[in-house]
């Protein structure tokens, strides 16, 4: 899995490239805890997310409570959005 960073003012980007599982969700839990506290929007690129458990799940759930709900995830796949709706968080995210 590979995390690209961008940050405009009080708007932070993490595109998610690969698979977001057991072994990769400390990476984004690194990520998220190197964000300024500044940041007051956090948008999750999921465009070259392939797959996700639910180690990463927990990750973005947790991406999702740190920002006070102010999280968007965006360019999710159908296989990707399916595993969200069977586990009930798609109704929890702001998904574009």
């Amino acid at each position: 899995m590979a995390i690209a960073k961008t940050v405009d003012g009080t708007k932070a980007t993490l595109a998610i490239d690969g698979w977001l599982d057991t072994q990769s969700a400390p990476e984004l839990a690194a990520a998220l805890d190197e964000l300024d506290e500044g940041v007051e929007e956090l948008v999750l690129d999921l465009a070259a997310l392939e797959y996700v458990s639910s180690a990463g799940i927990r990750q973005i759930v947790a991406a999702h409570k740190k920002t006070g709900g102010k999280l968007i995830v965006r360019n999710v796949s159908p296989e990707v959005l399916e595993v969200f709706r069977l586990t009930g968080v798609d109704g929890r995210l702001n998904i574009e």
